[in-house]
């Protein structure tokens, strides 16, 4: 791990950006020959030379992107053709954007229904792209299904949460046995409010919160001896995350104490700008203590995985060549800190295109204008931030030699 800033300067990098950042859209999936490109993990198949997944296996990552299901063509799906090309183009990796979750998947406690998943598991083979699982327990009662907060655990409150938990984690995982090998076993399990572990109707039956993730990340290896076993979490370097940063190392504190096989800490990055910095002109950002944080985690032996990537602009002004600089340039500076760490695993962005973003709707401009948060506009047009990646990619490249 280094924590120096990246040896390149300004000028080369800004020589490295015209060299790595070439849209790709133009390409499709047609571009290159599955044949002849190197399988990697989970029978992926590299995205073409030049992609941002390409760049990011020159320091032996991998880029990624979540992908929904729709019954229509015009949507992040796998039915919009516009989106997929872009999949295609730049990723070797993909992740449901909601159809692995409980409210999707558990209508009932006694029933599964795992349509949709399955459409995107299928789409991921047919087109060669690894498959990461989100989430086995997005541990938050506003986005359990409403049976399961109300759910009556009987006489035995503790056996039958323990047999609930224990059964979805078997299902899933023997559902996508083989083809899904890394997973967010845990997501969100603290209340940024409290400072404390959340409690659901599970945790309260089974005595914890802790008790909860304890036994899910020991199942979930059980299930899976060489899966790759990911906390996931809401956070990021800007200053309102400060506490919920330490709240997350405690609780990776307590879960190395206990021995649960927790292998990484999934970041989920959704970076934010919702004021300005004047001394940098992007959002304020506490790079000095983030990077205290990111030491705490790899240094407690644990994986650091971009799970979610994107940019909230709020605070930035509304005309798009200004503001798609800046966005450019805080996505800059966060993938710079981040690809310091060797430890660094997958990246994945949280969404390709701006007018699917979950951040239309979560977290509006207050000027009604879209948010510009993904790599690629509304239009499938490749943006400065996908520059950005690209280069900081590239320059983590060319520093690891």
């Amino acid at each position: 791990m280094t924590l120096g800033k990246n040896p390149l300067s300004l000028d080369r990098r800004t020589l490295l950006s015209g060299m790595a950042a070439a849209p790709l859209i133009g390409m499709g999936a047609g571009a290159f020959s599955p044949a002849r490109a190197q399988h990697g993990r989970d029978g992926a198949v590299p995205a073409p030379e030049g992609s941002l997944d390409a760049i990011a296996r020159r320091s032996g990552r991998r880029f990624g992107s979540a992908i929904n299901w729709n019954a229509g063509t015009n949507g992040g799906s796998i039915q919009n053709p516009l989106y997929t090309r872009i999949i295609n183009a730049e990723c070797s990796l993909v992740v449901p954007e909601n159809e692995l979750k409980w409210q999707w998947t558990r209508p009932a406690p006694d029933t599964y229904d795992f349509t949709r998943m399955d459409a995107i598991a299928a789409w991921a083979r047919a087109n060669g792209k690894g498959l990461r699982g989100h989430t086995l327990l997005w541990h938050r009662p506003r986005w359990f299904p409403d049976w399961l907060n109300n759910y009556d655990y009987g006489a035995n409150p503790v056996q039958e949460a323990e047999r609930m938990l224990v059964d979805h984690i078997r299902t899933v995982t023997d559902r996508y046995r083989g083809q899904i090998t890394s997973y967010d076993v845990v997501n969100e399990a603290i209340d940024h409010d409290t400072n404390r572990t959340i409690e659901t109707s599970m945790s309260r039956a089974m005595g914890s919160p802790e008790a909860v993730i304890d036994l899910a990340f020991h199942v979930a290896r059980e299930q899976l001896p060489d899966g790759e076993l990911v906390y996931n979490d809401y956070m990021s370097w800007e200053p309102a995350h400060l506490a919920h940063c330490n709240d997350v190392l405690r609780l990776l504190e307590g879960m190395k104490a206990r021995g649960v096989p927790c292998d990484a800490l999934g970041i989920q990055s959704h970076i934010e700008m919702f004021a300005i910095d004047p001394a940098t002109g992007v959002g304020p950002y506490l790079e000095r203590e983030w990077r205290r944080f990111c030491d705490e985690v790899v240094g407690m032996g644990y994986k650091l995985m971009i799970t979610e990537f994107d940019v909230k602009d709020k605070a930035l002004p509304g005309a798009i060549p200004e503001r798609d600089a800046k966005i450019a340039d805080f996505t800059r500076r966060y993938f710079d800190v981040m690809l310091d760490y060797s430890e660094l695993t997958d990246i994945l962005a949280w969404g390709m295109v701006d007018r699917f973003s979950w951040l239309q709707g979560f977290a509006p401009r207050d000027d009604g204008l879209e948010v510009r948060a993904c790599p690629y506009s509304s239009e499938y047009a490749a943006k400065p931030m996908r520059e950005a990646i690209a280069s900081s990619l590239m320059s983590a490249a060319l520093a690891q030699g």
